[in-house]
């Protein structure tokens, strides 16, 4: 099992920036990719980024050249950079890991950290 806490969502002025945080336990070395996704009202679940064991990383078109997708493997952690926020960045943000290679895939949630952008 891997369990997820989100953290660093808040409100911010629009073309600002925010930092999120996505800390992973239990048996974390079983995950292959960790993943953001966002979640606007209304909307469906929407891949913003993704990262892989090797440091590979994808980005939604609507993020890129905006936000960053890192790790820091030492503390188990997922970071995602955003900047330049635009209103409809916001979202509830939740983390992502997927456990590739077996049948099938698991995937683990966080519960979500709520970013609000006010233009």
């Amino acid at each position: 099992q891997v369990q997820l806490v989100e953290s660093g969502g808040g409100l911010v002025q629009a073309g600002g920036s925010l930092r999120l945080s996505c800390a992973a336990s239990g048996t974390v070395f079983s995950v292959n990719v960790m993943n953001w996704y966002r979640q606007a009202p209304g909307n469906q679940r929407e891949l913003v980024a993704t990262i892989n064991t090797g440091g590979g990383t994808k980005y939604g078109d609507s993020v890129k050249g905006r936000f960053t997708i890192s790790r820091d493997n030492a503390k188990n952690t997922v970071y995602l950079q955003m900047n330049s926020l635009k209103p409809e960045d916001a979202a509830v943000y939740y983390c992502n890991a997927v456990r590739l290679g077996i049948i099938p895939p698991m995937s683990y949630w966080g519960k979500g950290t709520l970013v609000t952008v006010s233009s």
